[in-house]
Formats: structure tokens, sequence, C-alpha cells
């Protein structure tokens, strides 16, 4: 029987260090309307293109952004949203936004 290991391996830790660095540490922030896990996302990280909820424009690939989602248990993978981080950070002081149709006019 070998001798029990009490440290992770180094190649997990390695594995570990890689999948922080590209996706970030998810922080637990509270706002008026619940607490969130919220996750910093490199530019280098984002191979899609998100529409942010809070100006309802894009979010292209390579822009360094957040990822927010519910920080209680309820909350499942559909529940992420894609975040500016400056829109992230004004959403307590905008109104509400009305969602334009994919139809509609894009702004400059």
């Amino acid at each position: 029987m070998s001798p029990r290991r009490n440290r992770p391996r180094r190649e997990d830790a390695d594995r570990l260090d890689v999948e922080r660095a590209r996706h970030g540490v998810a922080d637990v922030q509270r706002w008026r309307d619940g607490e969130w896990q919220v996750r910093g996302i490199s530019g280098g990280a984002s191979a899609k293109t998100y529409r942010c909820p809070g100006c309802d424009q894009e979010i292209r690939p390579g822009v360094a952004h957040l990822v927010a989602w519910p920080a209680d248990d309820r909350g499942d993978l559909t529940d992420r949203r894609h975040w500016h981080s400056g829109c992230w950070r004004a959403r307590d002081r905008r109104a509400p936004l009305i969602q334009r149709g994919r139809g509609a006019p894009r702004h400059g």
C-alpha cells in the first residue's frame, strides 16, 4: 500500500492554475437584488459573442468582461449573464433597459 498524499498531484495543481487564469476566480457580491457570483473573463478566454444585459450591446470575442449568476443554490448555467464591467458596476444607477428586437437598427 502506498503512502497517503496530502497535497494534490502536480499535474492536477497545474491544470487548476490554468483554469483559474483562463476563467478567473468567482467572487460573491451583494447588490439590491441579491447576492451574485461574479467572475472576470480575460479577453483571450472568450470565443463567443454575448449580449450585455446592461446596455444591450454585443461583447465580442477577445473583449474582457465578467459573468454573473445568482449566488443561491437555485441558479444554474442558464442563469449566467455576460456583462461589460462598467455596465455591471452601473446596474444600480440605471433604469431597467428595454430589450430591442433582433431586427432593430444597431447602435453605432
